[in-house]
């Protein structure tokens, strides 16, 4: 306007031969005409936007190849995009979230933006009723990529919400009192946040990431000791301390042949104070020692202490960020499994003592000798099974995952997002290599099954051969005192000792069969299982060409009977 009165009294001067024309008015405007246009085209294109999508709208028309519309739009875009530069300056310095409109793309909920931090009690796995590290890391705050503005790019937006978040998390759930002069380190590299320097917001974005993350990293690892609660869960929920493990059992066994509801809580924990004090557990860290505990699962009629004991690790906030629920349900459930396998070792090794022991004693029985021959030859294949398969779970299956998680934690890289899917990595590797489950639909547990059976097939096992074992130290005592019991059996008469041996020997007989064609459904299918590591379980097993063999005799046996019963 200003620029037309010029020219307007310039042409009432005689002097000058040009005036103001219509055409000459038509070019002083072109320009701002052209700004009106652009102004109303975003107006119209940001009608139902806001915030971060706002600006967003407007980005688009940097794309431009008109250098006066590209060169607009920044001008635009400078002012436009100074609230969202606010706000995320307080995001990244110091973790607050000041956004009244709801125009970041960081969102809070509700519900937990006044729980600054989870509650210390110990945590127990059935505990629904208060709130968990995890769900405060991944639930207070929410990354919602449709109010991200296009300059800023979805990874690099990741990179802004891990920062806010764990500086946050460093200072209300970690509660570091050394959080203010993490803000200050960052504050200090960091320089004015504009739209025109991306690329020093980009250095500073990254820079604030780093020291934040690493920040969190050290606040987990020193302050809460995040590896010895990880290496304690190795050694007490895998049975990684085998003295521990064993003298634990030895000194709980009385108590969990009875029945579950028999069980008291105090000779349990008990009995967990013994075994530590009495093993190399006593070394470990008393804030690690005070967590374990020992309890009972929920129990039905007829089962007993075997089948609902189990250890417990406790952890509370923060540790429950990366130990979450999910993961130490997963821990109970490898133990279980593991405490089933030591079950059935000591029992196989016990039983084997026995009959070792005994063996002059039947020597005066030389009826029985060739039913304790196969007993042992049962046995053997037993023990080999169930020694075998706990060497795969400590060295190629928990060494190596245990291996493979420390090389992470020691490079400490990314954030605590990185850091729990690490430990759910290893986790998850961990117990579909020590339980054999399958990625097939419905046949998850297949091979899981057929070793639980086995299992409980040789606790059935050594009972029969407990039972035999008696018979024959009875019979040999009663040899020793010259009565001989088996005249009947001489003349053909049945006698109820010789029904009782003889339903002995059938049991025998019957168990030591169902556990080989269970091993033999384990060795054998489980060499072509997708983990490669589980394949090395059915190499160490059939190492020999045992059950392949066993298996083709089995398979003849199978046909010779059913050839006579066609017959």
């Amino acid at each position: 306007m200003a620029s037309g009165e010029a020219q307007l009294s310039s042409s009432n001067d005689p002097q000058y031969d040009t005036g103001l024309t219509l055409r000459r008015l038509e070019v002083w405007t072109e320009e701002w005409k052209l700004r009106m246009r652009m102004m109303s085209a975003c107006v119209e294109s940001c009608r139902d936007s806001k915030g971060g999508a706002l600006v967003s709208e407007i980005h688009k028309y940097t794309d431009n190849g008109d250098p006066f519309i590209r060169h607009f739009t920044d001008q635009l875009l400078e002012e436009v995009s100074k609230p969202f530069f606010v706000t995320l300056h307080r995001w990244i310095y110091s973790g607050e979230l000041h956004d009244p409109f709801d125009e970041f793309f960081v969102a809070v909920d509700p519900a937990l933006a006044g729980l600054h931090h989870a509650a210390g009690a110990s945590y127990d796995v059935d505990d629904r009723t208060r709130e968990s590290g995890l769900n405060l890391w991944t639930s207070k705050y929410t990354f919602r990529e449709e109010m991200l503005p296009r300059f800023v790019g979805r990874e690099f937006g990741r990179k802004i919400f891990s920062t806010g978040k764990s500086l946050n998390f460093i200072r209300y759930s970690c509660q570091d009192s050394e959080w203010v002069a993490t803000r200050n380190k960052i504050s200090t590299t960091g320089k004015v946040l504009k739209y025109s320097d991306i690329a020093g917001l980009e250095r500073t974005i990254d820079s604030a990431y780093q020291i934040a993350s690493q920040r969190l990293f050290d606040v987990f690892f020193e302050k809460f000791k995040l590896m010895d609660h990880l290496a304690a869960l190795k050694n007490y929920l895998l049975l990684g301390h085998g003295d521990f493990a064993e003298h634990l059992m030895e000194t709980l066994a009385p108590n969990l042949s009875k029945p579950a509801n028999s069980l008291q809580r105090h000779k349990l924990t008990s009995s967990l104070e013994t075994a530590i004090r009495a093993t190399n557990a006593q070394f470990d860290p008393p804030d690690v020692l005070r967590r374990l505990d020992a309890r009972m699962l929920e129990f039905t009629h007829g089962e007993i202490g075997w089948d609902v004991f189990t250890l417990e690790y406790k952890v509370d906030s923060p540790i429950d960020t990366v130990l979450d629920p999910d993961s130490m349900k997963k821990y109970l459930r490898i133990f279980g499994h593991l405490w089933r396998l030591k079950r059935v070792d000591a029992a196989l090794t016990a039983c084997w003592m026995r009959i070792t022991s005994g063996s002059r004693a039947f020597l005066r029985v030389p009826s029985l000798a060739k039913h304790w021959h196969q007993v042992r030859i049962a046995m053997s294949e037993m023990i080999f099974f169930v020694r075998q398969f706990q060497t795969y779970v400590h060295l190629v299956v928990v060494e190596d995952c245990w291996n493979e998680l420390q090389e992470f934690l020691k490079k400490k890289e990314g954030d605590l997002d990185s850091l729990i899917q690490a430990h759910r990595q290893y986790l998850q590797r961990v117990t579909t290599r020590i339980l054999l489950l399958r990625n097939r639909q419905g046949k998850e547990e297949q091979y899981l099954g057929q070793v639980r059976e086995a299992l409980e097939f040789a606790l059935q096992f050594v009972e029969a051969v407990d039972s035999l074992y008696n018979y024959s130290l009875s019979e040999a005592a009663r040899i020793d005192m010259g009565v001989y019991t088996n005249a009947s059996a001489r003349e053909g008469r049945r006698t109820p000792e010789s029904d009782t041996l003889l339903r002995t020997l059938h049991r025998i007989k019957e168990y030591s069969v169902k556990f080989s064609d269970r091993a033999v459904h384990v060795a054998i299918p489980i060499q072509a299982h997708d983990d490669p590591k589980c394949k090395v379980l059915g190499h160490i097993l059939a190492f020999s060409d045992f059950y392949p063999n066993k298996r083709q005799r089995m398979r003849e046996e199978q046909g010779t009977s059913s050839e006579i019963r066609q017959f």
